[in-house]
């Protein structure tokens, strides 16, 4: 399955401690995707995030279920991918 990097913006410090785990994982399964790893930027207001979905429109649509921004949902090139060391 495809790989995406997806920047989220938001306007208020993220609470990483508020945020439904169980809500986004059966609302992502629900899509059909998968998340994989996440980075929150230092100020709080963006993360970085790698999933694994079948094309971009299932990435936006569980984010939209969810009211989280997908600002740029960026596909990674499968020969771009760095082994496990």
């Amino acid at each position: 399955m495809p790989l995406y990097i997806i920047e989220r913006t938001f306007l208020e410090d993220l609470d990483t401690d508020a945020i439904d785990r169980d809500e986004i994982r059966l609302v992502n399964d629900d899509e059909g995707v998968q998340w994989v790893f996440s980075f929150l930027s230092a100020d709080k207001k963006k993360t970085y995030c790698l999933y694994e979905a079948p094309n971009p429109e299932a990435i936006r649509a569980a984010a939209a279920r969810l009211g989280i921004p997908a600002d740029v949902i960026v596909e990674v090139a499968p020969d771009r991918v760095m082994p496990t060391l």
